[in-house]
Order: C-alpha cells, then structure tokens, then sequence
C-alpha cells in the first residue's frame, strides 16, 4: 500500500521546494509520513467544504496548492471558525502537503501548463535564476591525530559537541593507520616518550565534518578529550555542493504566439481556454500580441519583468486597481482571469499525474471546491 511518506517524496522529486519563493511554506506540512493511504485528493486551498469532502470521501492525504501553515497559525482550537476545521483533519489523521510556488515555477508546472494550453511556444523563465555562485562555506572538517588509545574517547567527545552530522545521520567519522613523529623541547612533558628526543608513534587520523556554528565547542571538546599536550588538529572550510543539482527554471514564463492575436481576440481565448464567464481586461482592444508572459495566481509584481522580458502583455490571477494604471505606463497590456482560474487547472493536472505515478492509489482533484468570487450579469 502507498504512504504518505511515497508521495511526498514524489511530489518533492516534481517540483522540488528549492524553487519556492523564500517567503512561502512548501512540502510536507502535515501528518504521519509512515501511514499507509488508499486514497488522496488534490485542492487549490484547503477549506471546511473541501475538509468535509476529504473525511466524506475517505481520503487519507490532501496535496494542498496553498499551504494551510502560512502565516504563523498561533492557536489550533475546535471552536474557531478559522481552525475548526485543521482540528477536524488533524482528528480523521489526514496528512497535508503543499508545492505551491514550486508548483507554479517547476517545469511542466502550472505556468507551463497555462503557457501549453493557451499555444505559446518558445517558452522562456519570466524572471531568469540568478547565476550560481559559488558555495558559501557552511562547515568544516576536523582533522585530529590522535594515539589508538584515545580514538574512542575523542570521537565521543567530537560528536557529543556537535560533530559528525551529515543530512539525516549523526556520528560519521573517517579513521585511517599512520604513523606521527614529534619532538618536544625543554618545556614540554610528553605524553608518550621524552622530551628532547624526536618519538615515532602509532597514531590514527580521525576526520569528521562540523557545522560552522558547533566548530569552537567541537574543538575544546576534542582537546579536552585528546591526551596529548598539544594535539595536532586541522581545520579545513568546505564548500558543500548542492544536494540535487538540477536545472532551476526560474519563474514564471515568456512565451510566443504562432499568429499575432489583437488583445480582446487573446483574451476572449483564455476565458473560454480556462471556461469563464468573463475576464478583466487592460489595453487597447486592437493592439498586437505576439509575446505573452504568464505568471499565475497573485502575479501583478511582474509586470517590470513582463515589460523588461519585451511582453506585449502580462496574463495572471490577480490584479490590484493601481496595477491598471502601472501596466498602462508600461506599454502593456493586462489580463487578469482571477487567482483561483488560473491555479485550478493546476489542481486538476495534479491529480492525473498522482493517479498514474501510484496506480493502486485513488486520487481526484476536490470535486466541491469552487472559486468564492462569482459574477452575475452576461
């Protein structure tokens, strides 16, 4: 049977969480990843009516676009309105995930999906990656030689500190055989051998890496630990590579049309492609549209990009009345289709891709989600 623990690291392999925004709440937010599940759904924003389909429909897990844990839920109570429901899944046992702005910029994500299915081509990041730099040193290796009579106890004493963390798994070390010499003047008391002459020993390299913020405390431990005089200790900075360097496709997405479209005939193209009644609209009706940048959901921050990147238009979710103004002056047009319009296609995308990634699992996008602004009037 799935886990949840199977689907998390799917969804994490698909649209990894390093290209979130660094302000969002992305991956798994929710659960136990060891519980078996038989059926899970998909949903642009977790609500009492999709909790209530959740339970209803026995679903196990809920891949929330947007997170349910954003901005810094400080109370968990059955008899608020705004929480009542997280304690009902949190009751059922329901796990919780979220890709968000992961979703939205990884590739075959939901700008692309918006960008396909609108017939743009030579598709293009909106907003490019910033070019790799070079890896900040964030920890260290310790070198220290130390007497076969000591290893044990200064490996203990280096990982009691802090020392021999790497990912997910505590006290790694290295050891290898060799042999140290030394030679201490008339000042010293050496622990094996005399002063004044020059000693060979049997000694160890016991190597183990440290997190710049435990080197000093892994150090005096290590000291501490070493029954030498002076231990010989080496610390070497290390630049650690990324753990999965894979491309990063920026954000959001420029593309082309075919055909050069006028801009009402452009966006009457997306309120039918996205089945709405009606769309807002910002330009002259006639004016040409051949490049078209897309970013979904709450996207009206990239109008400069869209204009820079030599848009004819910006096509989003979301729009406030002063964007208006700022894409005029801009020399852009505008079309806004609304935040759950242009995410919901998404959700439904989503869930065709669980449903064949884990043939023994269930999965549907929410079938009682619906977007709360409605339109009346033709």
């Amino acid at each position: 049977m799935t886990t949840v623990a199977e689907l998390v690291h799917w969804l994490e392999a698909f649209a990894p969480s390093r290209l979130a925004e660094n302000w969002d709440n992305v991956g798994f937010l929710w659960g136990d990843l060891t519980s078996p599940i038989q059926r899970a759904m998909t949903c642009l924003t977790v609500t009492p009516a999709v909790t209530d389909e959740a339970i209803a429909e026995g679903a196990g897990m809920i891949v929330s676009h947007h997170p349910i844990l954003f901005r810094g839920t400080k109370r968990l109570r059955a008899d608020l309105p705004e929480t009542g429901f997280l304690w009902r899944l949190a009751r059922e046992g329901i796990a919780i995930a979220s890709p968000h702005t992961a979703f939205d910029n990884t590739k075959d994500g939901i700008n692309d999906l918006l960008a396909k299915t609108l017939g743009l081509v030579d598709l293009q990041p909106l907003r490019p990656p910033a070019a790799p730099s070079a890896a900040p040193v964030n920890c260290f290796k310790v070198v220290v030689f130390v007497p076969e009579s000591d290893r044990e106890a200064v490996m203990a004493a280096g990982f009691g500190a802090g020392g021999g963390k790497i990912g997910h798994y505590g006290e790694c070390s290295f050891s290898s055989d060799g042999v140290g010499t030394f030679l201490g003047d008339e000042t010293t008391n050496p622990t094996i051998g005399e002063k004044g002459r020059r000693e060979s020993v049997r000694e160890q390299r016991l190597e183990m890496i440290c997190a710049s913020g435990a080197l000093a405390a892994v150090l005096d431990a290590i000291r501490r630990a070493h029954s030498y005089e002076e231990p010989a200790i080496d610390v070497y900075p290390l630049h650690v590579p990324p753990r999965a360097p894979t491309v990063n496709p920026g954000v959001g997405r420029i593309g082309r049309l075919p055909v050069a479209s006028s801009l009402d005939t452009f966006a009457d193209k997306v309120r039918r492609a996205l089945r709405l009644g009606q769309v807002q609209v910002v330009g002259d009706p006639a004016r040409s549209v051949e490049r078209v940048a897309i970013a979904c959901g709450a996207g009206a921050d990239f109008l400069a990009d869209a204009a820079k990147a030599g848009a004819d238009l910006l096509f989003t979710g979301e729009a406030r009345f002063h964007r208006g103004f700022e894409a005029e002056a801009l020399g852009l047009g505008l079309i806004v289709a609304g935040h759950h319009a242009t995410e919901r296609i998404g959700v439904e995308d989503l869930a065709l891709r669980l449903a064949s990634a884990f043939p023994g699992l269930t999965v549907w996008a929410s079938r009682r989600e619906a977007d709360p602004f409605r339109t009346i009037g033709p």
